[in-house]
């Protein structure tokens, strides 16, 4: 019973959420922000590949690592200008969130690589479906302007 209360709280809150063009423009800068990560996602990921010859997985989190503290970085003072909370603990809680996607998109990498798409358009394709994972969890809980 408690987790329906939680279910039907948080689809409640979703959907006001939506309503608010405030949150619109949130996740307009919150997808520049994440072009930007991806970029340097990619970039990292193709470097360590081929310049190192790491293993793709172990480029996959190389490039996440890179990529989170850019992503984390742009959306703390520009997309949700959360300088007010402790950095420490925003830094924790977005970079839990991001070990949530990064599962995610490893785990969809894996399963397009197996099915035969080339490693370069996998991760691309794995990183943009673990956007919308991403912007739902920093938004709701990492830079919640009430913590």
């Amino acid at each position: 019973m408690p987790e329906q209360v939680d279910r039907e709280r948080l689809h409640q809150r979703v959907g006001e959420g939506m309503r608010q063009p405030h949150n619109w423009i949130q996740l307009i800068k919150f997808g520049a922000v994440g072009a930007s990560g991806y970029v340097v996602n990619l970039a990292v990921y193709e470097i360590a590949r081929q310049q190192f010859d790491v293993h793709y997985l172990v480029a996959a989190v190389i490039a996440f690592i890179f990529a989170v503290t850019n992503n984390f970085l742009w959306n703390r003072h520009w997309t949700f200008k959360a300088t007010d909370g402790h950095a420490g603990f925003q830094a924790l809680r977005f970079f839990v969130v991001s070990l949530f996607a990064l599962a995610f998109n490893l785990l969809l990498l894996q399963v397009l690589v197996a099915a035969g798409v080339g490693e370069f358009p996998a991760q691309a394709v794995a990183v943009i479906c673990a956007t919308p994972l991403n912007f739902i969890g920093n938004k709701l809980w990492s830079f919640d302007s009430r913590r």
